[in-house]
């Protein structure tokens, strides 16, 4: 792992990881309205800040526990990164670190998207920082830092078993989690104003494409970013293919959806397929032969479009179909590989076992991600107010919460 190459690529996926939170930014920017545009991309842009921050403070030592039945790491076991910093092999452990770093701040972003147009900067700050200390590094640390879900396999079928809960890139512990919690958040901030089935045309469409294309740039990254640990980078190739083919198989889900039901393939049905497909291989990228992936990210686009639906029937209000999107597609690739991992699923050599864990590693994420996004939410609501005022959300909340416009036209 502390090989050149092994180095080198784990710079580039850091960096790649790190632009897929401004691509969340263009891609959620470019379908809220022309008025909101700032506001929603500075959610991100804000998240960045705070977590990077938190997780070099503390949020890394969270991210790991000695026991199994720990809730999370201590956070003063190494706070700043002292000993990390000066400790032997320091050079690999702040890559480390930093890469994980990565995936913090792009799961708390991603919940943004639920809240659009009617959230306050400030409130959102307070949550972030409150829900990253309690909401993500403590899964972090179940699902890859020693906790319950990374040796729930040993548990409950023996050390000896060799099956274990599958969550190669974050299905669970990234957008699971972002998934259930912004469900919490959409409900406490209520409906925008209006709320109806074609409540609003994105504003931006190549803003939102672009947006989409950065994010499977650094997807790459996201999902093979890890190999950099092992000493052959033996998997890199198979996530590669699987990471491109999911993906593409996924818009094609998407669109004929579209088509079906409205007579017309759109770019933003192309652009959220794309994305559904990257989330529901981001758990198995690894552990899928290229033909099940393909499968996979057909499902996962057809499953989340439709699912994006269900807000409108079910009456709470994802702004930007993060529940449709990452925790629908978050849960359909873990539980997919119960069925299909190569030699463990139930139908290529495995029996039921990794289908169980896979479902209870699910449902558990779900829970504490949901209600810990709840409580916080509404602690924050009821305190010092999360929703901006009704004529602000009217008006568009950017120049009211941040003193600017996305476009500001005058003659020369």
């Amino acid at each position: 792992m502390d090989a050149p190459g092994n180095i080198s690529w784990a710079v580039t996926a850091t960096a790649l990881v790190l632009l897929m939170t401004p691509g969340v930014a263009f891609f959620y920017g470019g379908l809220v309205k022309a008025k909101s545009v700032i506001s929603m991309m500075m959610m991100s842009f804000g998240s960045i800040g705070l977590i990077a921050v938190l997780w070099i403070l503390y949020g890394f030592s969270m991210s790991s526990v000695d026991e199994p039945g720990q809730f999370a790491g201590n956070p003063f076991a190494d706070f700043g990164l002292a000993t990390a910093a000066t400790g032997e092999g320091a050079n690999v452990a702040l890559l480390g670190i930093a890469y994980g770093a990565t995936f913090a701040i792009i799961t708390v972003a991603l919940i943004s998207g639920a809240i659009a147009d009617r959230a306050r900067f400030g409130p959102w700050l307070i949550y972030v920082g409150i829900f990253g200390t309690l909401g993500y590094f403590p899964i972090a640390a179940w699902v890859w830092g020693g906790g319950w879900i990374m040796n729930l396999g040993s548990m409950l079928f023996g050390e000896d078993s060799g099956i274990a809960v599958i969550d190669y890139a974050g299905g669970l512990a990234v957008h699971t989690t972002a998934g259930a919690a912004a469900l919490a958040l959409a409900i406490v901030l209520g409906k925008r104003i209006g709320f109806q089935k074609g409540i609003q045309k994105p504003h931006n469409v190549p803003l939102t494409l672009l947006g989409a294309s950065l994010l499977w740039f650094g997807w790459f990254g996201f999902n093979a970013g890890a190999e950099w640990l092992s000493e052959d980078m033996g998997k890199v190739g198979l996530i590669a293919i699987n990471t491109l083919g999911a993906t593409a198989a996924a818009i094609l889900g998407w669109i004929l959806v579209e088509k079906l039901k409205e007579g017309k393939a759109t770019s933003i049905g192309a652009a959220s397929g794309a994305v559904a497909g990257l989330v529901a291989i981001t758990p198995a990228c690894a552990n899928l032969t290229p033909g099940w992936a393909l499968l996979l990210g057909a499902l996962s686009g057809i499953a989340c479009a439709l699912a994006v639906e269900l807000k409108f029937r079910l009456g709470f209000d994802d702004s930007l179909d993060v529940v449709g999107i990452h925790l629908v597609g978050g849960l359909l690739g873990t539980l997919y590989l119960g069925f299909f991992a190569t030699g463990q699923g139930l139908f290529t050599g495995g029996d039921v076992r990794l289908l169980a864990l896979q479902a209870i590693a699910g449902l558990g994420v779900l829970v504490y991600a949901f209600v810990t996004s709840l409580v916080i939410g509404l602690v924050i609501e009821k305190t010092i107010g999360f929703r901006v005022t009704s004529e602000d959300e009217i008006a568009g909340v950017d120049l009211v919460v941040h003193g600017e416009e996305g476009y500001v036209l005058t003659e020369a």
